[in-house]
């Protein structure tokens, strides 16, 4: 039973922090320092990331008419703009992946750690901070979803490079500040980051899962009930964030979440301090 209230609230923490710009890895990884779940070492690198799946099922419910390509209509059977949505989702979905096929088990060992994820949470802290005040006048270049081109999806592909790289910068805080950036709207930059995590998830999930198998590895009937549950949980929890994070843009920045980043990124560094002490 504690096991399972541990996994609920990993799902929990999950499905709120996969979606707002302050990092689900940094923050399961910190989580992790404090509740440890009861399973391999194997298991719980696949339990990171596979638990995501929970949450990207959320964006699929929620906004299943603009990323479902095929209509219902004779004459509309093909919504041609959501394939070239999806054509430009996967370009920028080229670094991350590259990098991740690459490079994955590199990474883990040199950038999962507090102080990793204490930096990432406060440089990108102060990069929504300054990009937020940079464009408190300025009126976005993109406007809506059709509007971004090829170049600007490989653009913010490149952002969402740097938060493959380094955990705790977020992926939806990497691509989010890199949209911004360059002339985005929130309201778009945030979609377009949205649907941006259905392949990388997958794709992340997919590998991890063929490495676990791979290398030989089994999970238990408990492991599995944990994830599941972990999975669900996460789904729930996303539906009402995102609902949330749609609506408060609209009259809102990001700055609170930069300072967030940045608070937690020095209570994580101080806490590792005397953790050394």
């Amino acid at each position: 039973m504690l096991e399972i209230l541990k996994a609920i609230f990993f799902g929990i923490v999950e499905g709120v922090t996969e979606w707002l710009p302050i990092s689900s890895t940094g923050h399961m990884i910190l989580l992790n320092e404090f509740i440890k779940l009861n399973v391999s070492n194997e298991f719980w690198d696949l339990f990171l990331v596979v638990i995501q799946l929970g949450a990207i099922m959320a964006v699929v419910l929620l906004f299943w008419n603009k990323i479902w390509p095929f209509g219902k209509k004779e004459k509309n059977l093909i919504k041609v703009d959501t394939f070239v949505l999806w054509f430009k989702i996967l370009v920028a979905c080229v670094p991350a992946a590259i990098v991740g096929i690459l490079f994955d088990d590199q990474l883990d060992a040199l950038f999962y750690n507090y102080i990793s994820v204490a930096i990432a949470l406060i440089v990108f802290g102060i990069a929504f901070i300054i990009i937020e005040n940079m464009n408190k006048r300025k009126r976005p270049q993109i406007r809506k979803l059709s509007e971004i081109t090829y170049q600007t999806a490989a653009l913010i592909g490149i952002f969402q490079l740097i938060a493959a790289i380094f955990p705790g910068t977020s992926r939806s805080g990497a691509t989010i500040v890199g949209a911004l950036l360059i002339g985005v709207s929130r309201t778009v930059a945030t979609e377009f980051t949205f649907f941006l995590a259905i392949p990388v998830m997958f794709g992340a999930s997919l590998l991890k899962v063929v490495k676990f198998v791979a290398g030989g590895y089994s999970c238990t009937g408990i492991e599995l009930s944990l994830l599941i549950i972990g999975m669900v949980v996460a789904f729930i929890v996303s539906v009402i964030v995102i609902k949330f994070l749609m609506g408060y843009i609209k009259k809102h920045d990001f700055k609170v979440f930069g300072w967030y980043r940045i608070v937690l990124g020095v209570l994580v560094l101080v806490y590792g301090l005397f953790q050394i002490l």
